[in-house]
């Protein structure tokens, strides 16, 4: 039988969490935002990237920009989310090695005017570090969504959101949060226009 105690201090931990989001990150949040209006609003575009959960979460951007959030009356945003390429995902992986996989595709599409995400619970994943240094090379500017550990990726960002925990599901629990806020904000920005 399902433990209701356990289910309900999951919820209650995951509300936590979020109020400490909310007490701790909105200035990131919305320096990240800000980000992503500027980077639309002078025809760049926006890169996505992470693993397993982030990657998910990533495509999950990437799809209510390209797609619509809440306005339904409006163009799509340029953004996409790497890796979910398979082909170029497996090649690149195969021939170099999986801490390449963004990097690459980075190099391949990104110019200099668009902003690369990285999403990272640890802060530290390798290939995600790669993207966002390949980006920086480049001149994208680059933001980072991760957790409260201090990663190799935050000194790499131009903005980070620290997620306030150390626990891997309440952080992606929270970048869905921040997901959510930038595609609201690029919708309420720049509504129809582009």
């Amino acid at each position: 039988m399902t433990d209701a105690a356990k289910i309900r201090a999951t919820i209650e931990e995951s509300i936590a969490t979020k109020q400490r989001l909310a007490a701790q990150c909105v200035p990131a949040i919305q320096a990240l935002c800000d980000l992503a209006v500027a980077t639309l609003r002078a025809g760049g575009k926006i890169l996505l990237c992470g693993n397993g959960g982030s990657s998910c979460d990533a495509a999950h951007a990437a799809g209510e920009l390209v797609g619509w959030f809440e306005h339904k009356n409006r163009p799509g945003y340029a953004a996409i989310a790497l890796g979910h390429q398979t082909p170029a995902l497996t090649a690149i992986g195969n021939d170099a090695g999986y801490e390449h996989v963004f990097r690459r595709e980075v190099e391949a599409i990104g110019r200099a005017g668009d902003l690369l995400i990285g999403i990272t619970t640890s802060g530290g994943s390798k290939n995600v570090v790669a993207a966002m240094q390949q980006a920086r090379a480049m001149g994208l500017k680059t933001a980072l969504l991760c957790g409260e550990k201090r990663g190799a990726a935050v000194e790499l960002a131009d903005v980070a959101v620290q997620v306030p925990s150390s626990n891997t599901a309440r952080i992606q629990e929270s970048h869905l949060v921040c997901v959510h806020a930038l595609c609201a904000a690029v919708e309420d920005a720049l509504g129809g226009s582009r």
